[in-house]
């Protein structure tokens, strides 16, 4: 029995009651948002569902840490809960559907870093849900007992393939535009998804890059170990593994180093 079957199912539970919340108050047309010191939105229901995510987390594993992006860390230990409760926030409160709720264990290694061994990203308006732990695979269906097998693809040439990225702005404010651009006109299909959904269509093959130039920990920890689990490859734009770098670059590892290649040049 692999090592965190036990905590894979209470995330997805996790995300199962997070899901009752967000979707219960999705395109309601009484949603109060909010704009925090960081001038990103917040809505009701991203506070009410990092709640519900936390409830259960402290019933059903009292001695772990907690962190979300809404209420912070709450408590230490080897064992930490990373929690995005409404993932695509913009797209939320505009009644888009393109939004989820990341929940990821990280565990401290050896070197005393942590990195994901769980994650669930769950996508109720899109129908969608993907989840892993470490070696166990990476699978995407509605339950555990739906679950189909999901891989990165096989293209091996940059002319041959997909690549999605979140919008061209933050590349122009870290200087890192006209690599970025060169990358996508070095590869046959662009487009802008944005937030978990590029990072999980890596991980089932139907992209083959995607990259993001500022990210927080709980944007990645869940979508990392989805990618990693898939057979691809998650790092930091200047090439490190893990979700520490403060960004993201993800591949079906066979592109990697040349995306890395563009996207370093100034």
């Amino acid at each position: 029995m692999p090592e965190y079957d036990d905590d894979l199912r209470l995330a997805l539970e996790l995300a199962d009651a997070a899901d009752a919340v967000t979707t219960a108050r999705f395109r309601a047309l009484d949603l109060k948002v909010e704009t925090k010191p960081d001038m990103t939105p917040v809505s009701e229901a991203d506070r009410a569902a990092e709640e519900v995510i936390r409830a259960g987390i402290e019933r059903d594993r009292p001695r772990d840490a907690i962190l979300g992006e809404e209420y912070g860390l709450k408590g230490d230990g080897p064992r930490r809960w990373v929690v995005d409760p409404i993932d695509g926030t913009k797209n939320y409160v505009r009644g888009v559907p393109v939004w989820a709720t990341l929940v990821s264990l990280m565990a401290e290694g050896p070197d005393g870093e942590f990195r994901p061994v769980v994650g669930v990203v769950s996508a109720p308006a899109l129908g969608r849900r993907w989840w892993a732990s470490e070696g166990g695979g990476a699978f995407s269906g509605g339950s555990l007992a739906e679950a189909a097998p999901i891989g990165v693809s096989g293209v091996a040439d940059l002319s041959d393939a997909s690549f999605a990225y979140s919008s061209l702005s933050g590349w122009e404010e870290q200087g890192r535009l006209p690599g970025f651009l060169e990358l996508t006109r070095a590869c046959w299909r662009t487009r802008g998804y944005g937030d978990f959904w590029p990072y999980m269509m890596v991980a089932e093959g139907s992209l083959d890059l995607c990259a993001e130039p500022e990210l927080n920990l709980w944007d990645m920890a869940a979508i990392e170990i989805v990618v990693r689990e898939a057979g691809g490859r998650f790092t930091s734009v200047e090439g490190v593994d893990g979700v520490h770098g403060g960004n993201a670059a993800a591949s079906n590892g066979l592109l990697h180093d040349r995306m890395l290649g563009y996207l370093r040049r100034a």
